[in-house]
């Protein structure tokens, strides 16, 4: 053989194996591309998924003007029990609003200006702390939404109520919606003014009365809250109706009102 013929075969031999290489190389490129288009697409279904369950319905149907409804400050031992009525455009988005609960206090005080400002109507009102003791505070809450919902420049068709029961108001047709602060935009921004309107109040109590520490935990029955009340006994603004002594463990917990039991049917002592 010679010296050209090896030199030609060695060359066809390493172009060979070159192109071997580079078919190796576009099989295992294009699986991996394959690979990872799938897993991105896989991925990007799952966030979507994820945000289509947390985001707010915008409505509950699309022929009547529908008003929000929530309430804040039900399970706590003092002060009022205010409530809140919204009437958003049927566009209205907001990446923040959610219900009161999930989200900070910063951002529900973010969210306060930006549902009065561009909601078609909205209002909130209170019921004091006589008033929960003279109807209980299930019919208290329901009356606050009426008087919400009463003070709205604007007329709804339909009332979307947060919980599972409401009392009606006059003929105005509603919808009781278990966790609809979590579900129906027009609710989770009720359930932020009211929350904002009564935390501001019960700040500006804890300046009468700083010992139970009420700029803090708002009147709920946090430990705090109970070990005040042992000490100092209740003040003017303390729901006589709900349990205030705390010196003595029960057995078995109780809610701090027989009548203190959310929408939900669960005890709603506990801080928002």
């Amino acid at each position: 053989m010679t010296e050209a013929n090896a030199w030609y075969i060695s060359l066809t031999s390493s172009y060979e194996e070159l192109k071997g290489r580079l078919l190796l190389a576009k099989t295992y490129w294009l699986r991996t591309l394959k690979f990872s288009l799938i897993h991105a697409g896989q991925l990007m279904i799952k966030t979507l998924r994820v945000f289509l369950n947390t985001m707010l319905l915008p409505f509950f149907q699309e022929d009547l003007v529908e008003a929000g409804c929530d309430e804040a400050g039900r399970g706590c031992l003092a002060g009022p029990v205010f409530a809140a009525a919204v009437i958003l455009p049927k566009d209205f988005y907001h990446p923040l609003l959610n219900d009161s609960k999930q989200i900070t206090e910063e951002q529900r005080n973010e969210l306060r200006p930006v549902i009065e400002q561009q909601s078609l109507a909205f209002a909130v009102a209170q019921l004091d702390h006589k008033q929960i003791d003279k109807l209980n505070i299930l019919k208290a809450s329901f009356k606050a939404m009426h008087l919400a919902v009463k003070k709205l420049q604007a007329q709804p068709g339909l009332l979307l109520v947060d919980g599972n029961r409401f009392s009606p108001f006059k003929r105005l047709p509603h919808q009781c919606i278990v966790g609809g602060d979590g579900k129906y935009a027009s609710i989770a921004a009720a359930s932020v003014l009211a929350k904002t309107y009564r935390d501001g109040f019960m700040k500006e109590l804890h300046g009468k009365y700083p010992r139970y520490n009420w700029a803090q935990n708002k009147g709920y029955a946090t430990k705090e809250h109970q070990a005040a009340l042992d000490k100092y006994g209740p003040c003017r603004y303390h729901r006589k109706s709900f349990r205030l002594d705390y010196s003595q463990p029960r057995l078995f917990t109780m809610p701090s009102s027989v009548n203190d039991l959310s929408f939900n049917g669960e005890v709603a002592a506990s801080a928002e």
